[in-house]
């Protein structure tokens, strides 16, 4: 009988995150007038414990007894050995897929939302603000919050809280209040419908309103939360690829290619980094961020400092950015709708050490209706991206007679996202592509800031 699903128990889950900024260099996040942003200028929007998490250059860092005690509830997840869709193929890749849409809330979000909210509850704080694309980070920090009894509020994309009204449901279930962005309840959201008063939105209007109204709280006891992008956000998600390593050891395999699709960065990194160090200490891999070719930031955009939100109010990141004003189209994969992407994954294409692809929707979905009928699991928009370059390089794999070794995070599950499915059968949905001049426009915004170094971590 075939393996299908590669399993750890809990003692052999891993204790500890692994941090890349031991072994990478990385640009600093700047003020406007060029100088470094520090911990303290920080301390309005998120805890100093996980502040000192966010600059920390410490390899390892062990995972609260707390925060292990509810990954329990779900974790360690399978790795799954796709048999069918391999056959449905004909290629004599090998092809992995490390099931993160077993969670409570159906992604990968958890591992970082469990983590924040331990963090948050131990220094003292009673209520997080956060931003929410598709709607899996927000119901990711309601379940979170639920757990340590804060309260959550959640600004959730126009575009994608009219297409996912049941993501608003779950939150609610949880506890949260979910509030589609842009709104009238901040300054960051009126200016943008006094200006676009027909806008989808997009992740850095949402960003914008959630920091906006966690800083005026004039209590002290509210922060911000991130569910992608910052460094503490990652190194939180790194369980994902740790335990898939020790899967792979399981299984007897290493791969060759390793793949995760990318808004913010933090599913990819989060399976990819532990792969990442392998390769700077010696292994041949190939590792693919792919994002959406209408939101095509790794891919087309340049390498320089911008804003993390629409409104300025994060400081300066070094990133490949569309310009922090940049309105995604109106995609179905809300959670890869992202101007920018995580400092960490930028310096690693900027560095070549790996290499963003991009996809159409159309390809994405026709990827994730190709692993539904083959491995069973209707998938996430977002997941349709990475399952997309599965596809590709298994083809691959069978035009040149390799038996290649694939490995791809499974970020999250479809089962509220079928109304998309709908449009895709019914030949509704579009594929976006930006011309060269609307990126150039978009570019501008950034185009009398400070320049981030080209920087080499080996």
């Amino acid at each position: 009988m075939k393996k299908r699903n590669i399993t750890l128990s809990y003692e052999e889950m891993p204790k500890q995150w692994y941090n890349i900024l031991a072994d990478i260099k990385l640009n600093p996040p700047i003020g406007r007038d060029g100088k470094p942003v520090g911990p303290d200028s920080l301390a309005p929007v998120f805890p100093m414990n996980l502040i000192e998490q966010e600059v920390s250059s410490q390899r390892w860092i062990d995972i609260p007894a707390e925060v292990l005690d509810i990954y329990s509830m779900w974790r360690a997840t399978p790795l799954i050995r796709a048999y069918n869709l391999e056959k449905a193929l004909g290629t004599p890749a090998k092809i992995y897929l490390k099931n993160e849409s077993v969670s409570p809330a159906g992604s990968h979000k958890p591992n970082t939302a469990v983590a924040q909210a331990y963090y948050n509850k131990a220094f003292g704080i009673k209520k997080l603000v956060t931003e929410t694309g598709a709607g899996q980070w927000g119901s990711a920090l309601a379940f979170a919050t639920s757990q340590f009894g804060l309260e959550c509020k959640v600004f959730m994309v126009r575009i994608s809280f009219d297409q996912k009204p049941h993501r608003k449901t779950l939150m609610q279930a949880w506890g949260a209040e979910c509030i589609p962005s842009p709104s009238k309840l901040t300054n960051a959201g009126r200016q943008v419908l006094d200006k676009y008063p027909d806008t989808p939105g997009s992740l850095g209007i949402a960003i914008s309103e959630a920091v906006e109204a966690a800083v005026s709280d004039q209590s002290g006891e509210t922060r911000y939360s991130l569910g992608s992008v910052l460094n503490h956000v990652i190194l939180h998600q790194t369980i994902i690829g740790l335990e898939a390593k020790k899967q792979m050891e399981k299984a007897g395999d290493y791969p060759d290619i390793v793949i995760g699709c990318a808004g913010g960065g933090s599913n990819f990194a989060g399976l990819a980094f532990p792969f990442v160090y392998d390769k700077m200490n010696g292994k041949k891999i190939e590792i693919y961020p792919v994002e959406p070719a209408a939101c095509p930031s790794l891919t087309k955009a340049p390498f320089v400092y911008d804003h993390g939100d629409v409104a300025g109010y994060t400081p300066l990141l070094p990133m490949h950015s569309l310009g922090h004003a940049f309105i995604p189209p109106p995609i179905h994969a809300g959670g890869l709708r992202y101007h920018g992407m995580a400092p960490t994954v930028c310096q690693l294409v900027d560095e070549g050490i790996i290499e963003a692809k991009a996809v159409k929707q159309s390809e994405a979905f026709k990827a994730g209706v190709l692993w539904a009928r083959t491995e069973g699991i209707v998938p996430a928009p977002e997941t349709n991206h990475a399952l997309a370059q599965v596809v590709a390089e298994a083809k691959k794999a069978k035009e040149e007679g390799k038996e290649k070794v694939i490995l791809a995070n499974f970020s999250g599950h479809g089962m509220l996202d079928l109304n998309a499915y709908e449009k895709y059968f019914s030949e509704e949905l579009s594929d976006f592509a930006l011309s060269d001049e609307e990126i150039e426009e978009s570019e501008k915004i950034f185009k009398d800031y400070p320049k981030p170094q080209h920087l080499k971590s080996r």
